[in-house]
């Protein structure tokens, strides 16, 4: 999609930037010890400390990622703010007052509070390691997203960026900096999220005038495929037409391929050829080439509707009486070269509206798929590592359990937004069938540059502030519960700042490699596969480390170990990874699911258990 950068959004995103770092410098001088590095000293206050948790948790994944969802599939995007927000129960009634007990840097304090266990400090500081990996990747892709449209940058440009300046952030102040500008970023997405909600009901809904184009009607007859990237066949002459045979629900198509029309890109978009007109290829509507992505093409059975300001629930009831304009894709490979069609898919309101449109889980196969998925962002939030080092920035359990209580109302009505914010998109015609990370931002331009230049640049702030907590948490792990478990001799504070620092740049380097490598993939879907290894691997030790008595330091390593390599070998093997990240489109995977929780979280449960009870029979023996 063509992007036209504008000195507006450059200047405020600049100032965002240079606010942030003014933050990161400030607190500098106020750090030098461990304990400031890594937990701001245990002196947030609680109200504050809720706040950035929220800005900790609404990461790239819950702005971009699940607005995207939504625009792109409906009710069953929004099951993933379901899924993020009842998380944060299991975090409340379980594990926030219990954790900030037995902590002081790291959740592995908490799993070796009663062990003094090498093995429990070394697997738990790897799993941590692994966990911020797997969600740092969806915040530096979210991150590449945002540049292009705000700056004109290439995606890599925007990764490299986000990576320097968290890196200089974590390196310089640690958690204080971290979590003041996770306050900042958390209160101003959710501020400018309730205003951009606010535009779209105020604007209400429109159809339009264009008749709806289905695939169906071009079965044989001269549609082009617009290829902007490489040539598929060096082989093909000018004007030879190629056709192909694809599948699209259920029905086979056949789609031909005019090498002489051809513009060099790399998606391929369907061009009608009676006409010229382009259906989408990102071009301005200023060319006059332009047709809406994403909106309605009745409302009620009627056309040229146009409903004027609605409230809350007149929104959705009228997208449920009309028919939206949806867009499927069907991805097909030519050796090394991938082409990538993109068809209309009217579909009434009601059915978006509901689940089925991703999950339409009609086999055993997708229950069980759809089913782990809602297990890891059940079981996730309460185990990921850069959430629960929060709890030792609080001077007390009962401030632990009074954050989660900000938190949770402050996600639980950002999460609301994220519904209608997504269907504002579905139905605005601004999507980028390419990105469907950009869909808020977008919809953001539709109303005005400022308001999209504010948006994209507090999401942009958004990812800092997570990839912030992530690499704090990545550098405590490496120096408390790696090096400095290792390590023969102990280190002194000094030391250890000075390892994290330098902890702080090497993951940093890592996300930023790992954040061009996935270019293109959803950041929620993404964040999804964290939020199954954080479950499988951390969750089972931390439940029953505080809950039976019988948990031994071998059964903790041991569902550790199995919970982390179990769901990594799931996820590596699954279809979606050899679709998107091998690129083996029309290879077949040899797992069946995408979403390991299902197997994984029973299967590290179960292996605790019995280690436990064999070791412990073993100590009873001696």
């Amino acid at each position: 999609m063509n992007y036209q950068p504008s000195a507006l959004g450059v200047i405020i995103f600049f100032v965002f930037i240079i606010s942030v770092l003014l933050i990161s410098r400030y607190f500098s001088k106020r750090t030098s010890s461990s304990a400031g590095f890594y937990t701001a000293g245990g002196h947030i206050h609680w109200s504050v400390n809720g706040i950035a948790f929220a800005g900790d948790y609404l990461s790239a994944a819950s702005f971009l990622g699940i607005c995207g969802m939504i625009a792109v599939y409906g009710f069953d995007g929004f099951l993933y703010s379901i899924g993020y927000l009842a998380g944060w129960m299991v975090a409340l009634f379980v594990i926030a007052e219990p954790l900030k007990r037995m902590g002081k840097y790291t959740f592995a304090d908490a799993l070796d509070s009663k062990f003094k266990s090498k093995g429990i400090r070394i697997t738990a500081g790897i799993s941590t390691l692994i966990v911020s990996l797997f969600y740092l990747i969806p915040q530096m892709v979210g991150a590449g997203s945002l540049v292009t449209p705000l700056l004109g940058w290439p995606h890599w440009v925007g990764v490299i960026l986000v990576g320097i300046v968290v890196i200089i952030i974590v390196a310089t102040a640690g958690m204080a900096s971290t979590t003041y500008v996770q306050f900042l970023k958390g209160s101003l997405l959710i501020i400018f999220s309730i205003v951009l909600v606010i535009m779209v009901l105020g604007k209400g809904l429109k159809t339009t005038s264009y008749e709806t184009l289905a695939v169906e009607s071009y079965d044989g007859s001269d549609i082009q495929l617009v290829a902007e990237g490489k040539s598929i066949s060096n082989e093909w002459k000018a004007g030879d037409k190629i056709f192909f045979e694809v599948e699209i629900n259920g029905k086979p198509t056949i789609w031909s391929f005019n090498k002489e029309k051809m513009i060099l890109e790399e998606t391929l978009f369907i061009t009608n050829l009676a006409d010229g007109s382009i259906l989408y290829n990102g071009a301005p509507k200023e060319d006059e080439r332009f047709r809406q992505v994403g909106d309605l093409s009745e409302i009620g059975g009627e056309k040229n509707v146009e409903t004027g300001s609605l409230g809350m629930f007149k929104f959705i009831g009228k997208i449920k009486n009309a028919t939206v304009i949806r867009w499927n894709k069907v991805v097909m490979m030519d050796g090394e070269n991938k082409l990538t069609i993109f068809y209309q898919n009217p579909t009434p309101g009601k059915e978006v509206l509901v689940t089925g449109q991703k999950f339409p889980v009609k086999t055993g196969r997708d229950k069980m798929n759809f089913i782990s998925l809602m297990l890891a962002l059940f079981f996730g939030t309460a185990a990921l590592p850069h959430i629960l080092i929060r709890y030792y920035t609080v001077s007390s359990p009962a401030a632990a359990r009074k954050s989660t209580i900000v938190a949770i109302m402050s996600i639980g009505l950002f999460y609301i937004l994220t519904l209608f914010m997504g269907l504002g998109s579905m139905t605005s015609g601004v999507l980028d069938l390419t990105n469907s990370n950009m869909a808020a931002p977008l919809l953001a331009r539709s109303f005005s540059v400022a308001i999209f230049a504010i948006i994209s640049a507090v999401a942009f702030a958004t990812v800092l502030g997570t990839v912030s907590g992530l690499i704090v948490a990545s550098s405590g792990a490496v120096v408390h519960d790696l090096v400095g478990k290792i390590s023969k001799k102990g280190l002194s504070d000094k030391k250890q700042v000075s390892i994290g620092k330098l902890a702080a740049v090497i993951v940093g380097g890592i996300a930023i490699v790992l954040g061009i490598v996935f270019k293109g993939m959803n950041v929620s879907f993404l964040v999804g596969w964290a939020f199954a290894v954080a479950a499988s691997a951390n969750l089972p030790a931390i439940v029953m480390v505080l809950f039976w008595k019988g948990t031994t330091a071998k059964g903790v390593v041991s569902s550790i170990i199995v919970g982390l390599v179990s769901a990594m070998t799931i996820i590596l093997l699954s279809q979606t990874t050899y679709d998107s990240v091998y690129h083996l489109v029309g290879v077949k995977a040899p797992m069946p699911i995408d979403n390991p929780a299902i197997i994984t979280v029973p299967l590290s449960f179960i292996t605790l258990v019995v280690v436990s009870l064999i070791t412990k029979k073993k100590e009873i023996s001696k």
